[in-house]
């Protein structure tokens, strides 16, 4: 179902929506209006009263069991950075304690124990008053960390502020578009899951939250439960913003070691890397065009090109292990761009390896930031090529109205997209080109010099014309012609 700025609004509790508002509100007036930086202080100070209820755990542990509590996160001096001592302090002191106390101690946490500690390195402490702080505070001491689908319904309500505002919305795949393709692809308790351009996780938090509606007994063997907890999710980004933010969404979503760290995608070898994941769901930034001296030699020798969608798409299909599948938004260009490269690429997709289906998305789906149009790609990696059908699907609907305002409406395809997907080696294979969904065999698409728009294997169905004797239109014409010379007659004499 796709769920709205309104929808995740009506999930948090209305006392709890209302100071979210109020903070909002808040940094907004006290000069913080980038929503990303807004949403980067709260991140630390989640991270903070994290660690602090981690160390709380670890004490009370060790009193039970009578032994000495190792590798303690705070030291004897560093005590009121505590959340619990922390949060009851004058705002005036609290704000002393969180700027010169708290943010030195995150860049310099790190070690075994502080998963995130790594991503606090640059930490910058930019709450511009004692009253935003203690606001800040307070709203997050009333919000039971314990509670994972409250606080992860927290962290999705304040990342929608990305898309909603507009500004930093590039960061943000629509959540209905992004649950569509990992119920598409139907994660499973042995995957190993990577985005290589995580932002802020919303794939990975998706799949995460699947796995536990569809595979709750992930939970109950311990040897998987700490797979999914520390080493299913993997996640890469160049933007430490982004990895500090991602982090703390699947912490919040409840995946306590995630992998998720700096990477420059395209420009640093993928040797070390290769083959290594069962899963990919993506929608990277296609920046346009790099320099070949930027690029990956690796990524080159699988397409000679500059284009990052192309690029993208070759990162893919090297770290996939054999048998692993993609999820993947692409602009439409890669569909049927005539360059040499993007020939090439689809060829290896349909003649080398598996090309499940293209899914056709309206443009208007990423708006209001972005009126690109785009497409879904769904392969497996086979290194011996399996493509018979190819299926595809043309969204008309999403559920949202495709201007800038993307209101709710009632028309959407995507249930539909997802019942037939599962079709598709069956009755889909009958359906008739004029309609939604359909399959076109390899051996078609590969005449077709393996372009991939649905318009090009599309048919339209026309209605019959009527057929009419010429004299009998004749006689329609003069007789309108008829009427409207009444009718100006009429209305000359009404205005004489």
């Amino acid at each position: 179902m796709a769920i709205s700025l309104d929808m995740l609004r009506a999930v948090i509790t209305g006392d709890v929506k209302s100071k979210v508002d109020k903070v909002w509100d808040t940094f907004w007036t006290g000069g913080i209006s980038n929503p990303l930086e807004v949403i980067e202080q709260i991140t630390y100070l989640l991270f903070l009263r994290r660690l602090d209820e981690l160390e709380t755990q670890a004490e009370s542990k060790a009193e039970f069991t009578g032994k000495p509590l190792e590798n303690k996160t705070f030291g004897p001096s560093q005590q009121d950075f505590r959340w619990h001592k922390l949060k009851n302090l004058d705002p005036e002191v609290m704000f002393e304690v969180v700027a010169d106390g708290v943010f030195p101690f995150l860049r310099e946490l790190g070690g075994e124990e502080s998963t995130y500690g790594e991503h606090m390195k640059n930490a910058r402490f930019t709450i511009p008053s004692p009253h935003l702080l203690s606001n800040v505070v307070d709203l997050l001491s009333d919000i039971p960390m314990d509670k994972r689908d409250t606080n992860g319904d927290l962290y999705e309500y304040l990342l929608s502020q990305l898309a909603s505002s507009g500004t930093n919305g590039q960061f943000r795949t629509p959540r209905h578009i992004i649950e569509l393709m990992v119920k598409m692809t139907s994660p499973r308790p042995d995957d190993e899951i990577c985005d290589p351009a995580c932002g802020t996780a919303g794939f990975l938090v998706a799949a995460s939250e699947h796995l536990r509606e569809a595979h709750p007994e992930v939970f109950t063997n311990k040897e998987q439960r700490q797979f999914f907890h520390n080493s299913m999710f993997h996640g890469y980004d160049f933007d430490s913003t982004m990895l500090r933010i991602g982090s703390m969404n699947m912490l919040l979503h409840g995946v306590e070691h995630p992998d998720i760290r700096y990477r420059d995608s395209l420009s640093e070898s993928v040797s070390s890397e290769a083959e290594k994941y069962t899963l990919i769901l993506a929608n990277p930034p296609f920046a346009g065009s790099l320099d070949y001296e930027a690029t990956a030699k690796d990524l080159q020798k699988v397409v000679k090109t500059k284009k990052t969608e192309l690029l993208f798409i070759a990162l893919f299909l090297k770290l996939l292990k054999p048998g692993g599948r993609a999820a993947v938004i692409v602009p439409d260009g890669v569909l049927f761009g005539s360059s040499k490269a993007h020939k090439e690429l689809r060829r290896m997709l349909v003649e080398d390896q598996k090309l499940d289906g293209v899914v056709k998305l309206p443009s208007g789906v990423f708006k209001p930031y972005a009126g690109v149009s785009t497409a879904i790609l769904f392969f497996t990696k086979t290194n011996s090529g399996g493509t018979e059908d190819v299926w595809f699907y043309e969204v008309q609907a999403d559920g949202f109205s495709l201007d800038d305002k993307r209101n709710p409406i009632e028309a959407n395809d995507l249930p539909e997209v997802l019942e037939r997907w599962a079709g598709r080696s069956g009755a889909e294979k009958d359906r008739s080109r004029t309609e939604k969904s359909f399959t076109v065999p390899k051996t078609e698409i590969a005449e077709q010099g393996y372009d991939l728009s649905i318009n090009r294997y599309k048919e339209v169905e026309y209605e019959e014309a009527e057929h009419r004797a010429p004299l009998d239109i004749i006689a329609d014409i003069e007789k309108l012609d008829a009427e409207i010379a009444q009718d100006l007659a009429d209305l000359k004499a009404m205005l004489s």
